[in-house]
């Protein structure tokens, strides 16, 4: 099937419906080759206008699911359709319910190793259908990154999820693409931590007002200056109203 791409200042955000959402992971798991879905904040979305390897993995994700509230207003300020927002562990959730009912399998990559193994025993209790090929903890030495690569490879996992400890987060998977063989790749920095429930997820209520950010905030109260790109985000959006043409 086909999702629709728009672009909010340059930058791709998808249009998938909940209900699309499983026939689109099926056929990115069907797809040859290493394909990646990558969850967009409205920071991530100001990053991936910069130059780099982040933008070139978001230009060429399979799948970019926006979930911050501010890019749904973007897009509507820009008079684009809005696309639908994703809270991301909902979406995790959602993404390892599809794979167990079709009988796939998973790769766990990060986090710390007692982490790790609460985690796993969580997701294999939960998902009994989907079989945990392998994992691997984050943080770990450079020596050992041609092993990870090559067991992820030898694994062939339906997906890779990725979690904190891997510094290079979504760009992890994208600059070693040509190494996997058919997985999809998804970063989601608090998923182990979520599922060994040493992190608590963000209230459902907080997180449909659009208000998650301030348990960021607490977690990490420098991020208070985050207000200052979001600043320049709103002033990105009505010069580009004003001044240019429709993507």
């Amino acid at each position: 099937m086909s999702i629709q791409r728009i672009y909010v200042l340059g930058v791709p955000v998808d249009i998938c419906k909940p209900q699309e959402l499983e026939s689109r992971i099926m056929e990115l798991v069907e797809k040859p080759g290493a394909k990646q879905i990558v969850f967009l904040s409205v920071w991530d979305l100001l990053r991936a206008r910069r130059k780099g390897e982040y933008s070139e993995c978001v230009k060429n994700a399979d799948l970019v699911l926006p979930v911050s509230k501010s890019i749904l207003s973007g897009a509507k300020f820009l008079k684009k359709n809005v696309p639908v927002r994703y809270n991301p562990f909902d979406c995790v959730i959602n993404i390892l319910s599809v794979l167990t009912s079709h009988l796939k399998t998973l790769y766990i990559l990060g986090g710390r190793k007692k982490t790790l193994m609460t985690a796993e025993r969580h997701v294999r209790s939960t998902f009994k259908g989907l079989q945990v090929v392998g994992r691997y903890v984050g943080y770990y030495p450079k020596s050992v990154e041609d092993d990870i690569v090559q067991a992820i490879y030898k694994a062939s996992p339906s997906l890779v999820l990725v979690s904190e400890g891997i510094k290079e987060k979504d760009t992890w998977s994208f600059t070693r693409r040509n190494r996997f063989s058919d997985s999809i790749f998804l970063y989601y920095h608090d998923a182990v931590g979520i599922f060994s429930q040493r992190i608590t997820r963000v209230n459902e209520r907080t997180f449909n007002k659009g208000l998650e950010i301030w348990s960021e905030i607490i977690r990490n109260p420098l991020k208070i200056f985050l207000v200052f790109p979001y600043m320049w985000y709103l002033i990105l959006l009505l010069w580009t109203r004003v001044f240019k043409k429709a993507d």
